[in-house]
Parts: C-alpha cells; structure tokens; sequence
C-alpha cells in the first residue's frame, strides 16, 4: 500500500474541523482493514513475522536484517527476568493489593526501569555515542575521552552507567555473550570498541577489575544498529513487561506478596522518636 492509498482512505474531516499539524505515520485504520507503517496487519504482517521483527518495525518503520533482528532479540531476552528485584517485588505487591486490575501490578514493576535498575543503558549510550562522535569530529583520542569520563565521575562521586553488579563479579556472564553475538552478526562497532577502551580505562585508573554490566553491553549493541540513546530504556521496558507478566501469573498461583510484606514487618524495627 502506498502512501498516496492511505490518504485516500484517510476518513475527510467535518466542516471546519481542526486538524492537528502534526499527524502520524504510524498506523491507520479503515473499515475493514488496519494498516501499519503503510503495512496491512492482516495481510502482510500477522504470521509472517515474529515480534521482535514487528517491535523493531514499529519503532523504526522499516523491517530489519537478518542480523539486527537476532542482536536485538536476544537483548530483549536477556532483559526479560532479574529475579525478586525492585521491578518484580513492586509488581507482586500491588498486584496483592489489587488483584482486580493487572495493569497497575505491572505499571509498578515498570516504574522501577531506572538509573539504577534496568535503565542505565539509556545513560551509558548517551556517553558512548557522544564519544564516538568526538572522536570521529577528532576533538578527541578514545583514551583521553575514556579517562575524561571516568574522572569527572570520580570526581562528582558517581558511577559510570553499565559498570558495577551487587552479584556477578568479576563479570556478568550475560555481557561477553550478547558481545559475542553482535560480533558475530557482524554489527559490532565503534561503540562496542570504545565500551572496550572504557573498560580497561576504569581498571588501569581503579588498579581492579570492574564489572561491565549488562545494560552496559546493551548500550554498546544497540548503538551500533543505530538507536538514538533516547529510546533505549524502551527495549528493557518492553521486555520487562513480559518478565513482570510471568512474576504476576506464578503471584497467582503460589502468593508471595503477603509473605514479602510480613518479612518487611517482622524485619524492620520501629524506631520511637528521641525526645529531646
């Protein structure tokens, strides 16, 4: 379906009706049919790709290679579960309280998707491609950068994004193998290399080994396929939700939820208020 087809079938406005400036390219929908990105649902979409492809589609509005969709798929396969994390813990709470409305229980889990869980891909990317455009532009070597970033974060006592795990050490299993798979896709690139540099920059300037996260090697791969850092917490979002649907279906079957609450109740002491 060409573009001039949907404006054909786009329904006329009434008399004097405001129409926004701005419209969309996303979808549309007649009578009988619904076509996204130009694409129908029903004809060219529903059975002939997986979801993956079709996330991708969606945000982007073209169909993936072959390559992309496997480094992208396995991304969203390695954000999917974290265990009784902040995310999940949230989700079978809420859902204990209000068992009536799913959505809630899942919007909770979403909300922890942060700076420190789940979303510091968002931040690592931005640091990543701001880096390779400097060096790229020649402002800049890769170590001089790697070691500018590093120092300023000592220097404001905060982390880097991507670095550090509270478990796995001295790596996190799941980043050398989502590496490994975009290299051997054959999109690993200037991203990945200067996550590299960064890394050994951050162990040569702490005399140890630190650990690069998982979220970190995402930043890196997705980067490479061309995300823009501002919709990267999207993908762990996305995969999250899955994750956060099987943490409420098993709340369903075996209830955690009152137990996590009456661990917290008999664990955390109240503490009187000192008189002065």
């Amino acid at each position: 379906m060409t573009s001039n087809d949907a404006t054909a079938l786009e329904p006329a406005p009434a008399p004097h009706a405001h129409r926004a400036r701005n419209g969309t390219s996303i979808a549309m929908s007649t009578r009988d049919a619904i076509y996204i990105r130009e694409r129908s649902l029903v004809d060219d979409l529903m059975g002939h790709v997986d979801f993956t492809t079709m996330m991708i589609f969606q945000i982007t509005g073209r169909m993936p290679s072959a390559q992309e969709r496997s480094v992208v798929d396995a991304v969203l396969v390695a954000l999917m579960e974290h265990g009784l994390t902040p995310s999940s813990i949230s989700a079978r709470l809420i859902y204990s309280s209000s068992p009536d409305a799913m959505q809630g229980a899942v919007a909770a889990g979403l909300l922890g998707s942060g700076s420190v869980f789940l979303g510091a891909m968002e931040d690592l990317a931005r640091i990543l491609q701001d880096g390779v455009r400097q060096v790229e532009a020649g402002g800049i070597d890769a170590d001089g950068y790697c070691r500018a970033i590093i120092t300023h974060a000592q220097e404001s006592q905060e982390r880097v994004p991507g670095f550090g795990h509270h478990i796995h050490r001295p790596d996190d299993p799941r980043t050398p193998r989502l590496l490994a798979i975009a290299a051997q896709q054959g999109v690993a690139g200037q991203h990945v290399q200067l996550l590299e540099r960064l890394s050994k920059t951050m162990d040569a300037i702490k005399g140890k080994h630190v650990t690069v996260n998982v979220t970190g090697a995402v930043a890196a791969v997705l980067s490479d396929l061309g995300y823009p850092w501002q919709i990267m917490r999207g993908f762990s979002l996305v995969a999250r939700a899955a994750g956060l649907v099987g943490h409420i279906q098993e709340e369903q079957q075996y209830p955690l939820g009152r137990e996590l609450w009456d661990l917290v109740e008999h664990s955390v002491p109240y503490r009187p208020t000192q008189q002065s």
